[in-house]
């Protein structure tokens, strides 16, 4: 049976972002679309060590690490690994770089290489690009269903404390001024799938990572 946040996750799909003081961000989105309850629970995820992909003949824009890259949903049914990547493209390091069609998140390291993760990105008619900062930095937020969600959803929490069962996860990176974000999730099923209304979430243990690494007025590139 699944848990009360596997279910809330499931039905909450992605993030809605609340314009405003960082104190706002608790909100989730309403109208977001469910995901495909066909997934296998896993229990064992990533581990918190890196593959290193060979360097010579690869470069960000190439096959297995450009865009285009894995553009028709499929189900993910094996952990993507966390590794380290040839990337060879203008980016400070430190800058963040999202390809929604590769469904991959990339943390831009010095000497032409990048730590890549997998990711779940918005789905059809959710997607969105631009370039932004990280705004703010949250530990296992918690989670205020909105007016409009509790107006649909009368059965949902009217408060989440930040924890496991959070469908927010474990950490929350707040994207310019938006509603998007950056998140932790306790459906890993879901990463490498386009489920979200436009939130870029990751595996718990691969946002956590990504957490101690970026500051507060990083660089986010999100590309379509």
């Amino acid at each position: 049976m699944k848990t009360l946040a596997s279910a809330l996750a499931g039905i909450l799909g992605v993030c809605v972002l609340a314009a405003g003081p960082a104190a706002a961000f608790s909100s989730y989105d309403p109208y977001g679309g469910d995901a495909d309850d066909y997934y296998a629970e896993q229990s064992d995820i990533f581990g918190g060590g890196y593959r290193r992909q060979p360097a010579q003949g690869y470069s960000y824009g190439q096959p297995g690490y450009g865009q285009g890259v894995q553009a028709a949903p499929q189900a993910q049914v094996q952990p993507i690994p966390r590794e380290i990547v040839a990337f060879n493209a203008n980016y400070k390091p430190g800058t963040i770089v999202v390809s929604t069609q590769e469904r991959r998140l990339y943390f831009v390291l010095p000497n032409g290489e990048a730590i890549r993760y997998g990711v779940g990105v918005g789905r059809p008619g959710f997607t969105w690009s631009g370039v932004k900062t990280v705004t703010a930095k949250r530990e296992w937020p918690s989670w205020t269903p909105p007016a409009a969600m509790l107006a649909r959803r009368p059965d949902l929490p009217r408060y989440m404390a930040g924890g496991i069962e959070n469908p927010l996860g474990a950490r929350a990176m707040y994207i310019g001024n938006t509603e998007y974000r950056i998140h932790g999730s306790n459906e890993p099923d879901t990463i490498g799938q386009a489920v979200s209304s436009g939130c870029i979430r990751m595996t718990n243990e691969d946002v956590t990572d990504l957490y101690d690494r970026v500051r507060v007025g990083a660089k986010v590139v999100v590309l379509n």
